[in-house]
């Protein structure tokens, strides 16, 4: 199937160094990606975490006490941020990115839903790249998603996307921890497979995002079997999404079932 829209998602791992700090040339590397996408005629849609660490960079120490809070004041102050350093990045390639706040509720089937498609479809139609975030501001308890990978498989399914890749900072799904020399990457995962003994997941503080590997290996299963090709891979490699496009083994990809040989 030919790929002509995909959802990428960027994880704050990702943009951020060891001092969790922005670091600008990745968010380049990724947007210059998306740019050669766009002259190939292939619609992308960013989700993109990173709002609470650029919210603490320039609040710095917070008083507020309630984590909820304190990441509803860190991202509030943050996105503004984040999305004037798209808006620069993108006009440097000649396009034009939008931002899509929505919270959890949104999705839920009635008008709301009805004026988000409408708006991405929108957006697409005039070659702009849409940036979805949650409103952190407002969305709070059941309003919240778990994170934002679960944020990009809806939209996924919003928009009718090909394909969605959700970028980390490791080379994919590995059969045990990262570091150990026996374990290695899944290429490729099917709903028959039993991966979950494979699962190492860590504890992640609230500006380092939400999501850990059992999240990310959940979201990207069901996200399959919507028969979404969901690709876990690592972000900082320099064309990691082209060569994800280009049909090279990279990463891990879950699939809704096994591809044919001659596919």
């Amino acid at each position: 199937m030919e790929t002509k829209r995909v959802v990428i998602k960027v994880g704050t791992n990702v943009m951020t160094n060891k001092d969790d700090r922005i670091v600008r040339p990745i968010l380049d590397n990724l947007v210059k990606q998306i740019a050669e996408l766009y002259e190939r005629d292939i619609h992308t849609i960013l989700i993109s975490s990173g709002s609470a660490i650029a919210g603490k960079e320039i609040l710095g120490d917070c008083s507020i006490e309630e984590p909820s809070i304190r990441r509803q004041v860190f991202s509030s102050i943050g996105q503004p941020r984040m999305m004037r350093m798209y808006y620069q990045l993108f006009h440097d390639y000649g396009l034009t990115c939008a931002q899509v706040l929505a919270t959890k509720r949104d999705f839920n089937p009635g008008i709301h839903r009805e004026n988000m498609i409408n708006c991405y479809e929108g957006l697409i139609s005039q070659g702009v790249i849409p940036i979805a975030n949650e409103d952190d501001a407002t969305s709070v308890t059941q309003s919240m998603f778990s994170d934002n990978d679960e944020l990009a498989s809806l939209v996924a399914e919003l928009t009718r996307a090909d394909m969605m890749i959700i970028l980390t900072d490791i080379d994919g799904f590995y059969t045990g921890h990262p570091d150990h020399e026996d374990s290695e990457i899944l290429p490729e995962v099917t709903p028959e497979q039993d991966i979950e003994k494979y699962i190492q997941d860590s504890e992640k503080d609230e500006h380092q995002g939400r999501g850990g590997m059992e999240s990310k290996v959940k979201i990207a299963k069901n996200t399959a079997a919507k028969n979404i090709p969901t690709y876990i891979a690592n972000g900082k490699l320099d064309n990691v999404i082209l060569d994800i496009i280009d049909g090279k083994e990279v990463g891990t990809v879950f699939r809704n079932e096994v591809e044919p040989a001659n596919a």
